[in-house]
C-alpha cells in the first residue's frame, strides 16, 4: 500500500468487528445467515406480490420496491465483508471503496424515500378513502418511485464525486465493516469542510425532511382513526399501517442510535456494531413484519409457495419422460 503518495492510493483496510481469529468463523456464519434470510425473505415478498393479482395495489407496489431496495442495500456491504473473512484479507480497493459509498448512500436514502411514499399512501387511504383510487393512480405511483430514484442517484453521485477530490496520505485503516462516508472523511488529509457541509445538508433534507413528512402523515392518520366511532373500524384502520409504522420506527431508531452512540462513546467499533441494525437486521425483519401482520400477504405467500411445491414434481416427471 502506497501511503506516502497522495495520487496513488491503491487500497484501504476494513478492520471489521474483531481481529481475533477465533471469532471470525462465528461472525462469518452469523452474517451469512442474516444475509441469506434477508435476500430470500425479500425475494419471496416480491414474487408473491408479482404473482397475485389481488396485491397489484399501490401499497404492495411500494412494498415490492422496498423489498428490492433492501436486497440491494444488504448486498452492497455484506458480501464484501464475508469475502474478506473467507479469504482472511481486510483489503478493499480505492475504486471498490468509492463504489461501495455510492451504492450504500443510494439505497439507504432510497429506503427512506420509499418509507415516506408508503406513509403518504396510508395517509390518503385512511384520511381520504373516497379519493384513494383517483389520487393513488398507477401513473402517480410510478412517478413517485421514479422521482425517488432520480433524487437518490443525484445525491449519491454528488457525495461520491466530492469524495474523489479528497487526498489520503497516511492512515488508511477504516474501523468499520464497509466504506462509510463519515469514516472516509476522517481519514482524509485534505480539507473536508465542503464535504461535511454537503453531507450534513443532505442528511437534514433527505433524511430529516422525509421524517417530518412521515410524522405529519401519521399525526393526520391518528386523528382520523380517533374519529372513527366503532372499535372494529379503529382496529382495521390501524392494522393497515401498523407494519409500515414498525419498519419506520425500527429503521429510524436504529439509524439515530448509531450516530448517538458514536457521538457519546467516540468509538468507531461501537458505531460499526450499531450499523448492523439498519444495514442488515432491518432488511431481514421487513418480510417477517409485513407477512406476520398481513393476512393478504400470508395468503399470497402460501399460494406462491404452493405453486412452487406443485411445479417441482411436474418438472421432475417431464425430465424423466424426456
Amino acid at each position: 500500500m502506497e501511503v506516502g503518495n497522495e495520487t496513488h492510493i491503491s487500497k484501504f483496510l476494513l478492520l471489521g468487528f474483531s481481529e481475533e481469529p477465533g471469532l471470525q468463523p462465528i461472525i462469518f456464519g452469523l452474517f451469512l445467515s442474516m444475509y441469506l434470510i434477508a435476500v430470500l425473505g425479500n425475494m419471496l415478498i416480491i414474487m408473491a406480490i408479482s404473482t397475485d393479482s389481488h396485491l397489484h395495489t399501490p401499497m404492495y407496489f411500494f412494498l415490492a420496491n422496498l423489498s428490492f431496495v433492501d436486497i440491494c442495500f444488504t448486498s452492497t456491504t455484506i458480501p464484501k465483508m464475508l469475502m474478506n473473512i473467507w479469504t482472511q484479507s481486510k483489503a478493499i480497493t480505492y475504486a471498490g471503496c468509492i463504489t461501495q459509498i455510492y451504492f450504500y448512500i443510494l439505497f439507504a436514502v432510497l429506503d427512506i424515500f420509499l418509507l415516506t411514499v408508503m406513509a403518504y399512501d396510508r395517509f390518503v387511504a385512511i384520511c381520504h378513502p373516497l379519493h384513494y383510487t383517483v389520487t393513488m393512480n398507477p401513473r402517480l405511483c410510478g412517478w413517485l418511485v421514479l422521482v425517488s430514484w432520480i433524487m437518490c442517484i443525484l445525491n449519491s453521485l454528488l457525495q461520491s464525486l466530492m469524495t474523489l477530490r479528497l487526498s489520503f496520505c497516511a492512515h488508511l485503516h477504516i474501523p468499520h465493516f464497509f466504506c462509510e462516508l463519515n469514516q472516509m472523511l476522517q481519514l482524509a488529509c485534505s480539507d473536508t469542510f465542503l464535504n461535511n457541509v454537503v453531507m450534513y445538508l443532505a442528511a437534514v433534507f433527505l433524511a430529516g425532511g422525509p421524517f417530518i413528512g412521515i410524522l405529519y402523515s401519521y399525526s393526520k392518520i391518528v386523528s382520523s382513526i380517533c374519529g372513527i366511532s366503532s372499535a372494529q373500524g379503529k382496529y382495521k384502520a390501524f392494522s393497515t399501517c401498523a407494519s409500515h409504522l414498525s419498519i419506520v420506527s425500527l429503521f429510524y431508531c436504529t439509524m439515530l442510535g448509531v450516530y448517538l452512540s458514536s457521538a457519546a462513546t467516540h468509538s468507531s467499533r461501537s458505531s460499526a456494531t450499531a450499523s448492523v441494525m439498519y444495514t442488515v437486521v432491518t432488511p431481514m425483519l421487513n418480510p417477517f413484519i409485513y407477512s406476520l401482520r398481513n393476512k393478504d400477504m400470508q395468503r399470497a405467500l402460501k399460494a406462491f409457495l404452493g405453486k412452487e411445491t406443485l411445479t417441482w414434481p411436474i418438472v421432475i416427471r417431464l425430465k424423466k419422460w424426456l
